[in-house]
Order: C-alpha cells, then structure tokens, then sequence
C-alpha cells in the first residue's frame, strides 16, 4: 500500500484537521480508561510468538518513533484498517501492520522479554505499562509542511510523534496519580521507567522517498543535513524529558525496494552488481553516514545518555545480495500482486524478502532481528540485550 495514494490530496487545512483528529483521539485514552473499557485484546494474544530468548536486560518500557517499517496500528487506526492479505501469516488477519507478519520492532520486543508495542493513536486493546507505539506508516522525520515533501506523505511527522509522546507522559502521569484502582495503574507506565526504558527509531526511508520523487537526486543531496539536525533536535528533547537509551537504526538500501527497481527510470548504468539501483542506494549511504556523525556528536554532548547506532543499511543489503544462502528466493521480486492483483499474495511468503514492494515480510524481519541480536553490526558492537550492562556501566 502506497501512501502518498492515501494523503496525496490532503490540502493543508486538511492536515491540520488530520492533526486536530488525532489529538482527540488520544485525549479519550484516560476516558475509556476510567470507564473500564480498555483491554488487552491485541497484545494478550500475541505477546508470545516466536519466544524463545529469556533477554538479561530489564528495560521495563520501549518507546518506539519511525514509519511503517515499525507501525503496529497508528495508520489503522486514524486512516482506515489495513486490508487482508495483509496480516496473514502469524496474526491471520490485518494487525496494522505493513507487512504479512511481525515486524522487527515486534521480535526486538521479545528479545526483551516485553510485549509488543500498541500503538499511542489506538485507544482499543492497549496497555501502556511496557511502553508505546508512536511509529506512524509514510511518515518523515521533516514536518509536514516541508517544501521537498509537497504534502504527500502522512502528516504524524516525527516532530507531532514527540508531541504525542510528551501529551502521552503527561496525561499519563495524571490519570495514574488520580485514580485508586490497580487494575487501571498496571496498564499505565510508572514515572519511574521513563529513564530506565529503550527509546528506538527506524525513520528516515519517506524523507529520501519523498525527494527522490520529487527532485533530482543532488538536490535531495542537499536536504539530508537538514532533515538529520531535525531527527536530532527530538532525540536531544527526549534526552531533556528523561530518555536516557536510544537505539537508532539507520534506513535501509531504498534502491533495493522492488518498487524502485521495477519503476526505475534511469539508465540501466545506474544499477549495481545485484539489480538495485546505485543512485538511490547512494544517497541512502550519504543519509545514514551524516546520521551517524550526528549520532556520534550527540554521543558527546549528552553526556548522560547512551546511544547505538544500528547498521541496517549492510544488514539488509548483505540479506539482498546474498538471499539463496539464506533460504529466500527472488531477492528484488515482491510476494503480494506478483499476478497484478495486489489482493492476492504468493503461496510461500516465507521464501521471499519483500512483502509488497516495499516492506518486509516476517520471515526477512525476523532474520534482520535476528542478526542484530549479535551487535556486530552496531557501534558500539552491544547486542540490544546486553545493553543495559553496558549502559549502566557507563554511568559509573
């Protein structure tokens, strides 16, 4: 699913309606909550899939920013549900989630020993103790209105992710001091866990998406120290509202996404040794390379805070490039509409990488999740459940 198909003909006043929606639907979170009429509908039936690592770590919470490749329902929610095949292969129906299956964010939070994360926008099924969901399906780190976007990608920028998260924190906090029954408080996060929990991201695909699109690839070239000094400008936010642990992901090799390769206009020069397109690949290279200078320098100058820089970038391009000797079958071919008809998927999604020409499919997510387990591929090298260690080390 495209989503510049759902927004593209948002005016701006219709994203300022969007917006204004959204912050009421979190202000009935604390409604339904007294009312007694939250559940646990989603996560009591999914929290165990595919659990078999106890983690040594004890985050208590993850709070997760990003795009679709880390949605659990914020898109569901607001726009309209995600349709079926979706969903099919572990949920057996659409779970808000784009893709066939569980994400990476979803098998990181087992590795945990957490539950999966609900997303902040739906009010229906959530428990909120071990976190929150504010990842939002064709978001960018740039704000809505940004002049390379055109308003054509979903207005739950990263900027309004932060605003939904401070508004979260703080309701939170004061339905949590207002109410006695302890059935109510186990599903709201304690203050105490804000410090001592995982704050991740995985963003950044929709921004290059976005101008390559739109504009010549040097142009966009000249876009990316912007829009990196914005994701930094709501890490650093985080980091003055108690966020100590940040777990970033860099974006993956976009020249590789099936959609890029079969709609490529450009020479067929501009395509590397396994079919992905080099210029886009590029400026992905160029993105993840000013971001972790970024991270590097944050590292610095917030001294109290402990960030790993997560390599996705290799660890998907390495799963592309060599697919057969692991198991998967036409690396820059797609499972679902491979006929034409994108309700129809293919037989045997767990033998292809991508699901819909875009996004992942659980058995290439779940293979991601697993090799970052190791920390080979980050810097500092800590696999995420050891990092607690690590971080509490460095505070000595």
């Amino acid at each position: 699913m495209e989503w510049r198909h759902v927004v593209t003909n948002l005016s701006r006043w219709g994203l300022i309606v969007t917006i204004g929606s959204l912050l009421l639907i979190t202000s009935s979170i604390s409604k339904f909550v007294k009312q007694g009429m939250i559940s646990n509908l989603v996560n009591n039936n999914n929290n165990n899939h595919h659990h078999q690592v106890s983690s040594s770590c004890q985050f208590p919470a993850i709070y997760n920013f990003g795009d679709s490749n880390s949605d659990t329902g914020a898109v569901s929610a607001v726009f309209g549900p995600v349709l079926p095949p979706y969903g099919m292969t572990y949920f057996h129906n659409p779970s808000g989630r784009y893709s066939d299956g569980c994400l990476i964010i979803d098998f990181l939070a087992e590795n945990l020993s957490l539950p999966y994360l609900s997303a902040y926008v739906d009010s229906i099924g959530t428990n909120f103790r071990h976190g929150a969901n504010f990842a939002a399906s064709g978001c960018t780190i740039q704000p809505a209105d940004a002049l390379m976007l055109n308003r054509t990608f979903n207005p739950i920028t990263l900027d309004v992710q932060l605003s939904e998260f401070e508004q979260f924190k703080k309701r939170s906090s004061d339905l949590f001091n207002e109410v006695v029954s302890s059935e109510i408080k186990d599903r709201l996060p304690r203050s105490e866990d804000y410090s001592r929990a995982l704050y991740t991201f995985d963003i950044g695909q929709n921004d290059l998406h976005a101008g390559i699109t739109s504009m010549k690839e040097e142009q966009v070239k000249k876009y990316i120290p912007s829009i990196i000094n914005q994701f930094a400008s709501v890490v650093e936010k985080l980091y003055q509202g108690e966020a100590k642990t940040f777990w970033i992901h860099n974006t993956g090799p976009i020249g590789c996404l099936p959609d890029f390769v079969k709609n490529n206009p450009l020479p067929r020069n501009n395509t590397d040794q396994i079919g992905c397109v080099k210029s886009y690949n590029e400026l992905a290279q160029e993105f993840n390379k000013q971001l972790k200078d970024k991270v590097s320098q944050q590292r610095m100058q917030l001294q109290e805070a402990s960030f790993v820089y997560v390599d996705m970038y290799s660890i998907k391009y390495s799963l592309i490039s060599e697919a057969n000797n692991y198991g998967f079958v036409d690396p820059l071919g797609k499972c679902l509409g491979q006929d034409g008809d994108d309700n129809k998927a293919c037989a045997n999604p767990y033998e292809y990488i991508n699901w819909d020409g875009i996004h992942y499919t659980e058995a290439a997510n779940k293979w991601v999740a697993n090799y970052i387990q190791d920390g080979s591929m980050s810097e500092p090298q800590i696999p995420i459940s050891e990092a607690c260690s690590v971080i509490s080390r460095s505070r000595l």
